[in-house]
């Protein structure tokens, strides 16, 4: 609990200090990786939406750690569906989504989306988080990080 205790106590740093949004998501993933990836995270970042394309293109990458991504994906992964539903989505085994899944590092095993929604509702983007560990991810790890995001000033949901 420490743990989450210092990365919300950053986030809210990193919000007083970055009033631009594209500051502060790469601001909080660099950080997340710092203190997330030594316990089992392999990938973190954020896609965007471009609400204005095709459906199998509408989410682009953006701050993103530590390796490169798919890009741009369509909304029938776990992005779309947080995106769309405006609700976290946590995946114990990703083999479980099928031809759902979209497949950018294949040594991933568990994943975990959380949508990011400004104050009027309407999402913008999701965070997303992998890892190469099976059920790396829960509901306590969700509530964890949606506190973190909300901290940071990038989802109000």
């Amino acid at each position: 609990m420490t743990q989450w205790l210092e990365i919300l106590d950053q986030a809210e740093q990193i919000r007083n200090h970055s009033p631009d949004r594209s500051a502060r998501m790469k601001a909080l993933v660099d950080h997340l990786w710092e203190k997330l990836s030594p316990d089992g995270l392999s990938w973190i970042g954020f896609y965007l939406d471009q609400p204005d394309q095709a459906e199998e293109t509408r989410l682009i990458l953006g701050p993103r750690r530590d390796k490169p991504a798919c890009s741009p994906i369509g909304l029938h992964g776990a992005c779309g569906k947080a995106l769309l539903t405006r609700a976290p989505f946590i995946v114990r085994d990703v083999r479980e989504l099928g031809a759902g899944y979209i497949a950018c590092d294949p040594l991933d095993q568990s994943e975990l989306v959380l949508p990011c929604i400004d104050s009027d509702g309407s999402a913008w983007g999701v965070l997303d988080a992998d890892s190469h560990r099976l059920a790396h991810f829960d509901l306590k790890y969700q509530h964890n990080l949606t506190k973190v995001l909300q901290a940071v000033g990038l989802s109000c949901g």
